[in-house]
């Protein structure tokens, strides 16, 4: 066990992660261990801290200890303690604490970390068995490993806004800061697989991810249109390209999406809308790509006779995957939501009681027994943890 405070209840107890990164990436991986029940130590830079503590608006709280809700967003259960790395006594306290720890983490610049003397080979001297991530925006080599690593210019040079939006004049940026968010997750998914490498070899490991890696390798069938058979994704807004009728339509009072996803559903789905499902415009699936522009007309006409919520009741009826296209706040708000544990109540220092999106995973055992945290805390105020946690390497 690492500490007297760390979580009982997680498949990651007993693991010490020292997060030294910042604003997305490496916070989102530190968070998805915390959830799992590591330990977090997150150090930050005193006077600001993290810089996402300064992104906003929106900013909540009292008028003197405002806090982003961008911080908030990916900082729960983890400690705050305020380092100077470049003086030499609090360089010293990272230090010990590395010594006692089972993973850092960091997201800076190539080079960084070897500028303020915790190069690999010092890192393996303080700690042989400790795991180390290593997040960077354009990988850690290569001709353009020193670019820095911002979510949106990431999109852009990986090819992901070339493929979304309505059409090839207006590229778009996905509305999450995608390529952090899955940086972060690939992050933990390393973290995980060297912790369980060094129960075999008692070494660590160092893992390395980027902004551009985990976009390329989410293209999917995007990327082997190009690898496999030469053809450049294009933008086709709320439609697949690949797959019709499968996209968002209109109809009497908003829009439904609906996703045909085989002959079968086809036959179906044309059933419902009282079409002909053999019509040669439409009878296979390229042909319905071919003929796209009339396949929606011809089902807008139909499904603007009535309103949503009468064809999502008749398409459920049938069998037909569709949905509603909802806002943030009716997300939130839906039982579903709240009925898989993805709002979480934790009570914040200065705010008091406050709700936040939840963890994706949930663990159980084969005989339904739930693994995990039964409480969440509260992202840290800055600094929040610095008496506790050099009290504890006093001991």
């Amino acid at each position: 066990m690492t500490a007297p405070t760390a979580p009982l209840d997680g498949p990651l107890t007993g693991t010490l992660v020292i997060d030294l990164s910042r604003a997305l990436a490496g916070p989102h991986a530190t968070m998805v261990l915390a959830d799992l029940g590591a330990r977090v130590i997150k150090v930050e830079p005193p006077r600001g801290g993290d810089d996402t503590r300064g992104w906003g608006p929106p900013f909540v709280g009292p008028q003197d200890q405002r806090e982003s809700t961008y911080f908030l967003a990916a900082n729960r259960n983890k400690e705050s303690v305020q380092l100077d790395l470049k003086d030499a006594g609090d360089l010293a306290v990272l230090k010990e604490l590395l010594t006692r720890a089972d993973v850092l983490v960091e997201n800076y610049r190539p080079g960084v970390l070897d500028r303020l003397g915790l190069s690999q080979s010092v890192l393996e001297e303080l700690n042989p068995r400790l795991v180390v991530l290593s997040i960077t925006g354009f990988g850690h080599d290569g001709p353009e490993g020193s670019r820095p690593g911002y979510d949106q210019i990431a999109q852009g040079e990986t090819g992901l806004m070339s493929m979304t939006g309505p059409d090839a004049e207006h590229p778009t940026r996905v509305g999450v800061p995608i390529g952090d968010i899955l940086a972060g997750l690939n992050g933990a998914i390393g973290v995980a697989s060297a912790l369980a490498a060094r129960e075999r070899t008692g070494l660590g490991t160092v893992v390395r991810t980027s902004l551009l890696a985990s976009v390329i390798g989410a293209h999917a069938f995007q990327g082997t249109k190009w690898t496999v058979a030469r053809e450049v994704a294009l933008p086709t807004g709320n439609h697949h390209p690949q797959i019709a009728p499968y996209g968002a339509f209109r109809c009497s009072d908003g829009f439904v999406q609906i996703a045909v996803g085989s002959q079968t559903q086809w036959a179906t789905f044309a059933g419902v809308l009282d079409l002909d499902a053999a019509d040669e415009r439409f009878a296979r699936n390229s042909d319905r790509i071919g003929n796209h522009a009339d396949l929606v007309k011809v089902i807008e006409d139909r499904l603007t006779t009535q309103p949503r919520a009468a064809w999502l009741e008749r398409f459920a009826a049938a069998g037909i995957p569709a949905g509603s296209i909802r806002t943030v706040d009716e997300v939130y708000e839906w039982d579903q939501t709240r009925s898989q544990g993805l709002v979480i109540s934790v009570d914040h220092p200065t705010l008091g009681e406050i709700e936040l999106p939840g963890p994706s995973l949930r663990l159980e055992t084969l005989g339904g027994e739930r693994i995990g945290r039964e409480r969440h805390v509260a992202p840290p105020t800055l600094g929040q943890h610095d008496a506790e946690v050099r009290d504890w390497l006093a001991r």
